[in-house]
């Protein structure tokens, strides 16, 4: 099973170059962050052509999340966090795909710092953590967008960016006390040395060419999938080709 995670920056821009992913990668299961598109407006039906159930939740010009599969129809758990039914913001869509339940995750941004918005961020991360700990003993996978560097070796340039919100220690701290119920990171457990090679986000094209990136989106396994880990990577080459996103489509492999 082939399970991957892309932030796609707007789905209805990054539309070929979802459907040429797909087509080359040929995901199992699939979940996309930022569609920035409302649920009236979401374009299943191109994702449908292409052999994929999906559902999603979505908002108008910012955030949204979908989840994709080549097999069953995913069956939505829930959309949104316990306790988050008045926060607007679309970042969490959970389903069961088959006898796997996946997450699609988009975390806050919270720039700049201090402000509001990180004091938003780390309520939200509170609550997906809390979230999260209900969810470790069943075969899951969160998947998406993060919004957190866990560590100097997951950013080409830590000093230049330590005032932004991903690097804060808070942020960190949230991240790593997910990681402690016993979440396996994936990329970082079969590569525990790697740093160019794993990074997801490049903020222009400028960076993508010098490899100036960042590593931000995950796709964390429970432990009883994290036995069946075989493989995992970054199709950092998307991020090259015409009108991409500014994050790479990120993967697993995991045995039957």
């Amino acid at each position: 099973m082939k399970v991957a995670t892309f932030n796609v920056n707007g789905i209805k821009g990054r539309m070929p170059r979802l459907l040429e992913w797909l087509h080359e990668a040929e995901p199992d299961i699939a979940c996309l962050q930022e569609i920035k598109t409302g649920d009236v407006t979401f374009p299943h039906e191109s994702l449908v052509a292409a052999g994929y159930h999906v559902i999603w939740h979505g908002q108008p010009r910012h955030h949204g999340v979908a989840i994709l599969s080549r097999t069953v129809e995913p069956a939505e758990v829930r959309r949104g966090l316990p306790d988050d039914d008045a926060d607007g913001q679309a970042r969490y869509l959970e389903a069961d795909v088959g006898p796997v339940r996946v997450a699609s995750v988009y975390l806050p941004n919270g720039n700049p710092v201090p402000s509001n918005n990180f004091d938003y961020k780390l309520r939200w991360f509170e609550r997906f953590n809390a979230h999260a700990n209900t969810l470790v003993g069943s075969d899951v996978v969160l998947c998406g967008d993060f919004n957190v560097v866990p560590a100097n070796e997951d950013i080409y340039n830590a000093g230049s960016w330590r005032f932004d919100a991903v690097l804060q220690p808070q942020t960190r701290d949230a991240y790593q006390r997910l990681l402690a119920q016993g979440w396996i990171d994936s990329a970082r457990f079969l590569n525990p040395k790697g740093r160019g090679e794993l990074y997801t986000f490049w903020v222009n094209d400028h960076a993508f060419r010098r490899n100036a990136g960042f590593r931000m989106d995950f796709l964390l396994l429970s432990p009883s999938l994290g036995r069946r880990l075989q493989a995992s990577g970054v199709d950092g080459e998307q991020r090259g080709r015409e009108k991409p996103s500014d994050h790479a489509p990120v993967w697993v492999e995991l045995r039957d």
